[in-house]
């Protein structure tokens, strides 16, 4: 499991904000990823530019 950190203010969550990456999906070209935060209460669902442009990656978690 990968963990991803808010760059800056994003959907409603503030910058900093951890979330585990939980699904990672492809179709036709277009991928797709659905984060949860970290106490595991809220997911949010976005596509690869979304994820690039708001979010660092920490660490893989095994």
């Amino acid at each position: 499991m990968k963990v991803y950190r808010l760059k800056r203010k994003f959907n409603g969550y503030k910058r900093g904000t951890q979330f585990y990456l939980i699904v990672e999906s492809e179709f036709i070209g277009v991928k797709e990823f659905v984060l949860r935060t970290k106490d595991l209460t809220n997911s949010i669902s976005i596509n690869e530019s979304e994820l690039l442009k708001n979010f660092t990656f920490i660490k893989e978690i095994f």
